[in-house]
């Protein structure tokens, strides 16, 4: 039971509709208003779901913290509110109802309470007194079952309380030099000097310099009509606008090309939601310290509604569990090993409300995720090696700025370290290490490419783990050559969130003193602006030969001036602009005003612009202009 308890000068809310559990009460208060509890011990109250496993000592418990508060504070009355927003593991309607009326029972001998109804819309306004004891909570557990505990959930502190770790700076060349993650002083160590992307991971990662400073893609994303939040969805779900979902769709198809077409997986999909109550399932969302969706369903068997108390769903926080369930059942041969597995895919992660972020941290983001089951730790870290370098490949070529940060046990450390210095030789970039002293995770090793935005914040974007543990967790085995069933060692790889690679690729372009995305990323890759309508023919001739070419072109036919047309089009961050008029419709060459090259025009025939444009997109996707070639029947979605 999750209590938040504040004294308060006054307190009244009024009834403002009814959800699917709400308890039946008098008609007549439905309307009306229940004004000026004046003096109140406002407890808001959260009735959880392990709170059924004995819930007479869970209300007692909460009696006691309750009493105690209040013969403190001497309140007028007390007001047990409930309140579902303290967890996301709530009780069923029924429970949550009996131990509220057996809370107040406890409570009524010694002071007037008044209990408001379950499970109705609200609205309230609250006078918080502001002394030092106005405000408390308490997270009741059952202390029978767990003596003296203070809560019954397992912390991140819980499970890595016993491992130390030790920090070095490896540099490409082998250097290694051991530095002291405890003293901000590091940040000025001559070790760092040279490497400022990992010296702004560090600063950032570690010490949470520049922590809560705006990246200017926040605002960036909206005027560029790239996304934008959703006022009707939860926080950290975005619309993406048609410009946005070409980025999305490009960066998708991106990540596909890489699994399907170089790395040659098998690609599958598996389910959104999963039964909470399974052990695996439950097991890994102890790594996310609950921060998932949970999902009730409705109960089939009530004759009133409500959920089903025995039926609780999560959302899916991590692309693992059908892949494993899937494999589980499937026959696998060492023969057939390594076998590579490639699944893109909404996930949904309950990330704090203040940690969210533009796009750089959402409740609701997309991964491009693969699996890869090896033979045997040999095999394991070769796979290790081939996604490290395809990621290091990839990273580079969006010209984005990112650090390399490995967390490995130290026995894999003593064992692989010159590997590791091989893969940091490919992508020329030392590393920050972090030694751990034994397990903490299912992961013996783990690197992230850590990007680095334009406020020098960072956040993750490719990842590669090496898993030891999970195949015996989920019973995920091969035929050896022996005959005997075994394990697999398990690659987790990803080359990172899309909407993350969006935030990023937006923070690089801002970066720059003339923001521009890559060209095959541009939206609009080349705007031609007619000088008058007696241009417009040769305008669409042009625009139909890139059309065909595979080139996203559009016009600006707009009743505009020619420099307010430029003007737009720089502001929409258009890579190339050919201005259409009487000299070029004659002379068939075209002035091309390049973004990339400081907004200096360079004159072509159409022929060599088009190939130009084709040899700087090679080998990268391309996607059809999704928006109406013409300006003019182009809605304005912003502003």
């Amino acid at each position: 039971m999750q209590l938040l308890i504040i004294h308060a000068d006054d307190f009244n809310y009024s009834l403002t509709g009814k959800t699917p559990v709400a308890e039946e009460i008098d008609p007549n208060l439905v309307n009306e208003a229940v004004n000026f509890l004046e003096e109140p011990l406002v407890i808001f109250c959260t009735v959880e779901k392990e709170d059924v496993k004995n819930t007479a000592n869970i209300v007692k418990q909460a009696f006691g913290e309750i009493k105690e508060i209040a013969d403190k504070l001497k309140p007028r009355m007390l007001v047990l509110y409930p309140y579902a927003h303290l967890s996301n593991s709530l009780a069923a309607p029924s429970l949550a109802i009996s131990a509220l009326n057996a809370l107040k029972t406890e409570l009524e001998p010694f002071y007037t309470v008044y209990r408001a109804p379950f499970g109705w819309y609200k609205s309230f306004k609250i006078s918080c007194k502001g002394h030092p004891l106005s405000e408390s909570s308490r997270h009741i557990t059952d202390s029978a079952a767990v003596a003296g505990a203070v809560s019954s959930k397992k912390t991140r502190e819980d499970v890595v309380k016993d491992v130390e770790s030790e920090f070095f700076i490896l540099n490409y060349d082998g250097a290694e030099t051991k530095i002291d993650l405890k003293n901000e002083s590091v940040l000025d160590d001559k070790v760092l000097k040279g490497f400022p992307s990992l010296r702004k991971v560090i600063a950032y990662e570690e010490f949470k310099i520049k922590e809560g400073e705006t990246p200017p893609s926040v605002s960036a994303m909206r005027r560029l009509e790239i996304a934008d939040h959703e006022e009707n969805s939860d926080s950290g779900h975005l619309r993406f606008y048609p410009k946005g979902t070409l980025l999305y769709k490009l960066l998708s198809d991106w990540a596909e090309d890489i699994a399907l077409n170089h790395l040659k997986c098998m690609e599958i999909e598996t389910p959104l939601i999963y039964n909470w109550n399974k052990p695996e399932i439950k097991g890994q969302g102890e790594s996310f310290h609950e921060r998932h969706y949970s999902v009730f369903v409705p109960d089939e068997k009530s004759d009133t509604g409500g959920f089903a108390p025995s039926k609780e769903f999560v959302l899916r926080f991590a692309g693992d569990f059908g892949l494993f369930s899937m494999l589980k059942d499937a026959k696998m041969s060492y023969k057939q090993l390594p076998l590579r597995f490639y699944e893109i895919s909404k996930s949904f992660r309950y990330e704090k409300s203040g940690e969210l972020s533009g796009l750089r941290r959402l409740r609701g983001f997309t991964m491009p995720d693969i699996h890869s089951f090896c033979l045997n730790l040999e095999e394991g870290f070769n796979e290790y090696q081939v996604l490290y370098r395809t990621y290091a490949d990839l990273a580079e070529g969006t010209g984005i700025e990112y650090a390399v940060v490995f967390r490995i046990v130290k026995e894999y450390y003593d064992k692989y370290k010159d590997k590791i210095i091989e893969l940091l030789k490919y992508s020329k970039k030392p590393a920050l290490i972090e030694v751990l002293s034994k397990m903490k995770h299912y992961w013996a090793l783990k690197h992230e490419f850590q990007g680095v935005d334009s406020v020098n914040g960072s956040c993750q974007l490719s990842t590669v783990q090496l898993d030891v543990e999970d195949a015996k967790r989920y019973g995920l085995n091969f035929t050896a050559e022996t005959g005997e069933k075994t394990g697999c060692i398990i690659c987790h790889s990803s080359v990172g969130a899309i909407e993350r690679w969006m935030y990023l690729l937006l923070e690089e372009a801002l970066k720059k003193n003339i923001p521009v995305f890559p060209l095959w990323l541009s939206p609009t890759q080349v705007r031609i602006i007619p000088v008058s309508d007696k241009f417009m023919d040769f305008a669409v001739k042009l625009k139909e030969d890139m059309f065909k070419s595979d080139i996203r072109v559009d016009i600006d036919d707009r009743d505009f001036s020619l420099g307010k047309k430029i003007m737009f089009a720089e502001e929409e961050w258009v890579p190339y602009i050919v201005v259409v008029g009487q000299k070029e419709s004659e002379s068939g060459v075209l002035s091309v005003r390049d973004r990339y090259k400081e907004r200096k025009n360079f004159n072509f025939t159409p022929p060599d612009f088009i190939k130009g444009i084709k040899a700087g997109t090679e080998g990268m996707p391309f996607r059809k202009l999704i928006l109406p070639d013409m300006l003019s029947k182009r809605p304005i979605f912003v502003g």
